[in-house]
């Protein structure tokens, strides 16, 4: 398939960001990303809970996942793939520059997530660990009072990190006293707007409400992006069944793949693996809800396309 290079990626890191795209999207243009950043985010809530595994009581459980699922990439801080990166080197890694908790509400002040990291901190990374970090993320809140500060980090997060190869993800939210609704599919259309002016590769949005009703929302959505591939939130865990069939419709609809946590690692492992290996199945390889369903009750197995076939 035909792979836009932003123009903001210099002829000397063309190889390396495509290698990145490949590793990121198994070349089918397509992400799956199994996000990891709601240790900070969420804080132990999607950790411990009545319906939460015990195994995702400790952090190593999201690594296991990574390794044994058929992902695209695995998205957490610095710190935590730092701490864990080196036991399993095969898994791709977006490292999420800035994270804040959700301790207060939009009601009370206004969100900003200012960075953890620098994208120099993750050359360095990758320079020294050899571990296969194939972008950044970054979270930007329109609609916060301080959206110029986090538009402006990010659109230079973005640059920086296309001149050293690297994929940029946006993680973009409306959310502050001024947003009356920020799953409105309108409104999120107009940050996929914001995610395509920026430059990012990908972004992942929330998915719009009411959605069922009003369809031509995701139309909307996937042309204000532009060449920005566009991935919905997984958001709470949901029936894996009725989780897949909305997937497929977000496929078909034109979305770039998906970005799914807690649905998948608030399970077991081998469940959870199970589950991410569907997820992909519809994400990556365009399998029919039905089908991915049947990989998620080991009915079926996941047949990867391979590289040349994709290539």
């Amino acid at each position: 398939m035909k792979i836009h290079i932003p123009a903001s990626v210099p002829y000397s890191a063309k190889a390396t960001y495509l290698n990145n795209w490949q590793k990121a999207t198994k070349r089918s243009g397509r992400l799956m990303l199994f996000a990891g950043d709601q240790k900070i985010e969420h804080l132990n809530k999607d950790f411990y809970g009545e319906d939460i595994h015990s195994d995702d009581r400790n952090p190593e459980h999201l690594f296991r996942i990574a390794r044994k699922a058929e992902v695209g990439v695995f998205a957490a801080q610095l710190g935590l793939i730092a701490a864990y990166g080196k036991k399993y080197r095969k898994v791709p890694y977006i490292i999420k520059l800035n994270s804040k908790t959700d301790l207060i509400p939009a009601s009370l002040a206004d969100p900003i997530s200012l960075p953890l990291s620098t994208v120099e901190q993750v050359v360095n990374l990758k320079k020294h660990s050899k571990l296969q970090i194939v972008g950044i993320g970054y979270t930007i809140y329109p609609g916060s009072s301080r959206e110029a500060e986090m538009m402006s980090t990010a659109a230079q997060v973005i640059t920086e990190a296309h001149a050293h190869g690297l994929l940029a993800v946006l993680w973009i939210y409306p959310r502050g006293k001024a947003v009356k609704d920020e799953k409105d599919g309108h409104l999120i259309a107009g940050c996929a707007g914001i995610a395509s002016s920026l430059g990012a590769d990908f972004v992942k949005l929330n998915y719009p409400k009411g959605i069922g009703k009003n369809k031509p929302q995701i139309s909307e959505i996937i042309q204000a992006a532009g060449l920005t591939g566009v991935v919905f939130s997984g958001g709470s865990s949901t029936n894996p069944k009725e989780f897949l069939k909305t997937l497929a419709e977000q496929i078909k609809a034109g979305a770039s793949g998906n970005a799914t946590g807690r649905n998948i690692h608030q399970k077991g492992l081998e469940e959870a693996v199970r589950f991410a290996k569907a997820i992909s199945a519809v994400s990556i390889y365009k399998y029919s809800a039905k089908e991915a369903y049947d990989v998620y009750t080991g009915d079926k197995k996941l047949k990867p396309f391979g590289w040349s076939l994709l290539s």
